[in-house]
């Protein structure tokens, strides 16, 4: 407790650097997985990616961001074990964060498109097996993310595989495909203004003190007429751009002018993934700072409950915004050309499919890899055409960062934390 009055401030602005550089290095890699499909498919440029991702990942991660952070801020460790001495759990989330950022910061120069989640989430459980103890840790609640990581590339790669199937059957493969491009796109973007909505409505706006209540008992219910609306809105916009499109044909290639059009879809699905990607990954900053934050405000209570201030959004918000500016280039190239030759109608089948994912994660409060889900929804559509569409060697280093990703930053979060308690328990 001492230690805490003594050093308050320090940890506090420290937390607020290390936490910022965290969110940095989430913008300069992760956002790859949001806005890579849709520079692949050439639906969008680069530059044009960044602006959509600074918007919609900023939004996602202030609006809807407080759900997941709370797992990774109480979930993972168990407080009581640390009530007597929780400048320890201070020591702990400063060098997760730093750890995971320094990491990150490698990967993004490298162009490696890796987990944040695996490099938080690896940190704290190094440094609390390691600096603390084995029993300090929530095994099961380890054993429910660990398992995410294998059930959010999968569940994405199947939406994402029906969703292909279902443009190949109801448009791609049919005597006029633009004319029934025509009629079924709105369809497809009414689920991604209704999924956006749903979830805004149900886990955000809490911090920026918004509640819709129109009297039909639970919020549910009461979010899921706004959020039809929301859709429609979305879909009649949607279907007044693709009116625009011309119905010439593409000179050697007999759906060039349908990909037109779902190059229009995929600006909304690029939308739809940043929002999702905000609001998941920016726990994987905010989480250890809203620890730290509470304890230091506490003066030294490590609380079972707390409420997320919105500053600590906000700091992690436009950490990931500056991040994608400034560096967040490099591995949306690696992820956009790379895995898969990506159409626009394959590229909107991915991203609607793991935005879907990263949604019902982040509604449930389960910090899954955006890494993961994106690769497996690419993967799906890639298994919709044939194993042969898919460049097997660069999944495989993928997965390679992947098995890295996780003891650099136990290590690296070790290395921090004695550094750290030296330092501040001399």
């Amino acid at each position: 407790m001492e230690i805490i009055a003594q050093y308050g401030g320090v940890f506090l602005v420290m937390a607020c650097l290390f936490g910022f550089f965290m969110a940095w290095g989430i913008g300069a890699n992760d956002v790859a997985n949001a806005m890579g499909t849709s520079v692949g498919s050439r639906a969008l440029t680069i530059t044009q990616a960044i602006l959509i991702a600074m918007v919609f990942e900023f939004l996602g991660a202030y609006l809807a961001g407080g759900e997941v952070t709370a797992t990774i801020r109480k979930g993972i460790i168990d407080p009581e074990v640390l009530a007597d001495d929780p400048e320890l759990m201070v020591y702990g989330m400063l060098s997760a964060l730093l750890a995971a950022g320094t990491w990150l910061l490698i990967a993004s120069m490298k162009g490696w498109p890796v987990s944040t989640t695996h490099s938080i989430v690896g940190a704290i459980v190094g440094f609390a097996a390691v600096g603390i103890s084995v029993e300090a840790i929530h095994w099961d609640k380890v054993g429910g993310i660990v398992a995410s990581w294998v059930v959010s590339p999968v569940l994405a790669g199947s939406i994402s595989f029906g969703l292909f199937i279902s443009v190949k059957r109801l448009i791609l493969d049919t005597e006029n495909p633009f004319e029934r491009a025509r009629k079924f796109i709105p369809v497809y973007m009414w689920m991604v203004g209704f999924m956006i909505a749903m979830v805004t409505l149900l886990k955000g706006l809490k911090h920026v003190g918004l509640h819709f209540d129109l009297g039909l008992g639970s919020q549910f219910a009461n979010a899921l007429p706004i959020s039809a609306l929301i859709g429609l809105v979305v879909a009649g916009f949607g279907a007044l751009l693709i009116r625009r499109v011309p119905e010439t044909s593409v000179p050697g290639s007999r759906f060039g002018n349908v990909e037109r059009v779902f190059a229009i879809l995929m600006v909304f699905t690029a939308c739809s993934m940043a929002f999702a990607h905000g609001s998941n990954d920016v726990a994987n900053a905010v989480g250890p700072l809203a620890a730290i934050a509470g304890i230091v405000q506490s003066g030294g209570v490590i609380a079972a409950k707390s409420a997320m201030p919105w500053w600590i959004l906000l700091v992690g918000a436009l950490g990931i915004v500056v991040g994608l500016a400034t560096y967040g280039w490099r591995v949306i190239t690696t992820v956009g050309r790379k895995i898969t030759e990506l159409t626009p109608s394959r590229g909107f089948a991915a991203e609607l499919g793991a935005a879907s994912t990263v949604v019902l994660a982040s509604a449930t409060g389960l910090p899954i890899s955006t890494t993961h889900t994106l690769v497996g929804a690419v993967l799906g559509v890639g298994f919709a055409r044939g194993i042969g569409a898919l460049n097997l060697q660069v999944v495989g280093n993928i997965f390679i960062s992947w098995l890295i990703t996780l003891p650099a930053g136990a290590g690296l979060a070790i290395l921090f934390f004695f550094v750290f308690k030296g330092i501040f328990s001399a």
